[in-house]
């Protein structure tokens, strides 16, 4: 491209000072791309840019590999420079409106199998601390707690009788979610333990050696002792406790409207991630549930 036209993108970066400067070096990135995109494929002035050309753009990106969210951001920018150039008189029309980047796959939650699951929360020893982490992971698998839900639980958030539990979740709404009987189990023999341990006052379920309410931290750096002591491989962290839970009962249940109530999500595509099931699962499954599956084995 012509000199003259570089200097516009120099100029239209001057006028960024009001971002911060990890926006302003992805900003000078991205059109510093879409400079030698044009000079390849022999662009010599900003208004021979059309939509056409800017979705051939976003398809030679996509091709190298790079995702959707960076394609967003690189559209972005373009949009924002060609605003400029409308504005200096050096461009009619901004070929970068309309254009969408294509989706970023999703990513799959790392999840523990059932063997793995049960392995973790198996916890033999009746020490105090060791009490409270099997009560607390018997929770977050039974319940598919967030990891701020299992923190905020206070004692009278536990109904052992009826085996239900009332957890505040995001944007302070409350739900209610069964209880299985291992993990009723585990909390009621934390409980006694807990009495000694915490203040008159203290509310927390779970709390430290010290009487005070658990932290996410601490929940984290105990889950990931456990995983280390009960050999599981590999990084283990609250969360994939609640992909867990999510997984295991939609392989057994397959009604995902149930799912989503249990994790409290407020829409049904986020609990649809949870639906990817190989291959190999759906034809056991089959096998065994259909009556007319009757595959024979050589």
């Amino acid at each position: 491209m012509q000199g003259s036209q570089i200097k516009l993108v120099d100029s239209f970066l001057n006028t960024l000072q009001h971002l911060s400067p990890h926006t302003q070096s992805a900003y000078r990135r991205d059109l510093n791309v879409l400079l030698g995109y044009c000079r390849d494929h022999d662009v010599k002035q900003w208004q021979e840019l059309d939509g056409r050309r800017m979705r051939s753009f976003v398809a030679w990106r996509h091709r190298q590999g790079i995702g959707g969210k960076t394609l967003q951001r690189n559209l972005s920018a373009v949009r924002l420079f060609f605003q400029y150039l409308i504005k200096e008189g050096a461009a009619r029309q901004n070929p970068a409106v309309g254009i969408a980047a294509p989706k970023s796959a999703r990513k799959l939650p790392r999840a523990l199998d059932t063997e793995q699951a049960e392995q973790l929360v198996t916890i033999k020893e009746n020490d105090p601390l060791a009490l409270r982490d099997h009560a607390m992971l018997e929770l977050m698998y039974s319940s598919g707690l967030r990891l701020s839900e299992l923190t905020s639980l206070d004692t009278t958030a536990v109904d052992l009788e009826d085996a239900m539990l009332t957890v505040r979740g995001k944007g302070n709404k409350t739900r209610s979610v069964p209880v299985g009987r291992y993990a009723i189990r585990a909390i009621r023999e934390w409980l006694p333990v807990r009495k000694t341990m915490a203040a008159t006052e203290q509310k927390a379920l779970f709390i430290s050696r010290r009487g005070n309410r658990l932290g996410p931290r601490s929940v984290q750096q105990r889950l990931r002792t456990w995983a280390i002591r009960q050999g599981l491989p590999g990084h283990v962290h609250p969360h994939m406790l609640r992909h867990s839970f999510a997984s295991h009962l939609l392989e057994s249940s397959g009604d995902l409207r149930a799912v989503q109530e249990l994790l409290g999500h407020a829409d049904i595509s986020t609990t649809q991630v949870y639906t990817h099931l190989d291959f190999q699962h759906l034809a056991k499954v089959y096998d065994r549930a259909h009556p007319r599956a009757g595959r024979k084995k050589d």
